[in-house]
């Protein structure tokens, strides 16, 4: 029995990867991201209560990860703990997860909702138009940007390698600030993010 779970969520970890690999192939429209090293433009963006945030004010002195969720993807929600865990890890370490909600089918009630319900303290900020998720060419939730202290983009992919913790055998967003932090070359700097697709206006 143990066997063919392990069969199954391998099948399951495939088939997601594989929608993430295909996403540009059935939408050549998407935009592409900006490469490493580029510098990521100020915006401003309102949280769940319609308060408007400038990017300026809610990154921390040594850098802001931005983490594209969803309220509805089975994929986003198994990430939920790990990107709680994540934000209260690096904030005393001088980085700030902010996540965005580009979904046209996730209004900002329900995001708020969801947030509250999964005990989600970070900021969260909902992308009306996917305006953001446009320029970032974020594609999946979960998706991850590591932007250090002037907005240059150091990592963009995945969290870690499998939704299923247990089986995670590589943390490559941890890596990629912990390298930053002790003032090291990230040796990955992009890994293929993988979860439901961005549903955009």
């Amino acid at each position: 029995m143990k066997k063919l779970f392990a069969f199954s969520l391998s099948l399951a970890t495939v088939f997601v990867m594989a929608t993430a690999f295909s996403a540009r192939a059935v939408r050549p429209d998407l935009p592409m991201p900006p490469p490493i090293g580029a510098t990521i433009d100020e915006f401003t963006l309102p949280d769940t209560n319609g308060k408007d945030h400038a990017l300026a004010s809610l990154k921390g002195k040594n850098g802001t990860v931005l983490i594209f969720i969803a309220v509805q993807c089975p994929i986003s929600n198994a990430y939920n703990e790990r990107m709680e865990k994540l934000a209260q890890d690096y904030k005393a370490r001088g980085i700030n997860v902010v996540g965005i909600n580009s979904n046209v089918t996730e209004p900002a009630d329900s995001v708020k909702a969801h947030a509250a319900s999964h005990n989600l303290t970070f900021v969260i900020l909902k992308d009306n138009g996917n305006k953001i998720a446009d320029a970032l060419g974020a594609t999946h939730t979960p998706e991850a940007y590591f932007l250090d202290a002037s907005n240059k983009l150091l990592y963009h992919g995945r969290i870690d390698n499998n939704k299923d913790l247990a089986q995670v055998n590589t943390s490559d967003l941890r890596l990629a600030l912990d390298a930053a932090l002790a003032g090291k070359p990230i040796e990955k700097t992009t890994a293929m993010a993988f979860g439901c697709s961005i549903r955009r206006a």
